[in-house]
């Protein structure tokens, strides 16, 4: 799977690029619009997902094309591997959390650009994930370091990465089904 680039190297792209996004947000929202279906060229991914890049260097472009790459590959090879884009593990859980609750803001974002059309044809049970997300990205995770809030962050980014393989293979089966009527 082609590796994303670091929290830390994509915050310095994005600083320099002024884009007014975080890496996890971004990731997230190209994240979501993939997973709902959008398409995203090599040249035109930042603007369909509503941002307008400034003049980037080629190791600007090298990050933002590892990150295009590697948001591809975790769908084509399996959605369930979906890794939200977070700052190392060895940072401080707050600081991750705060980046999860981004990265879910993102998604949504990123998912909603597809089509509205698209939330009328998903499931009770993709809506109410999508419900869930959106609790999640409206929140601000409490969180203190101890072992407990550890591992509620790990069963919250569990629900984060299953929710998005479970999104994944809804909308795709809705794609294939809308493409075979046609």
């Amino acid at each position: 799977m082609a590796a994303l680039p670091s929290h830390e190297e994509l915050a310095g792209v994005l600083a320099t690029l002024r884009l007014g996004v975080h890496p996890s947000d971004l990731h997230g929202s190209l994240t979501g619009y993939l997973c709902a279906g959008g398409l995203a060229g090599d040249d035109d991914w930042l603007e369909r997902l509503e941002l307008a890049p400034g003049d980037a260097d080629a190791g600007q472009h090298a990050a933002l094309r590892a990150l295009l790459a590697a948001a591809r590959a975790q769908f084509e090879q399996d959605p369930a591997r979906v890794m939200p884009l977070l700052p190392v593990r060895g940072a401080p859980l707050a600081r991750r959390a705060d980046a999860l609750v981004e990265w879910c803001r993102g998604f949504l974002g990123g998912f909603g650009l597809v089509g509205t059309t698209l939330r009328a044809h998903l499931s009770d049970d993709a809506t109410e994930i999508l419900a869930d997300l959106g609790t999640i990205a409206g929140s601000r995770l409490e969180v203190g370091g101890g072992k407990e809030d550890e591992q509620a962050f790990t069963d919250v980014l569990d629900f984060v990465r299953t929710a998005t393989a479970v999104l994944h293979r809804e909308t795709s089966a809705g794609r294939r089904t809308a493409r075979s009527l046609h």
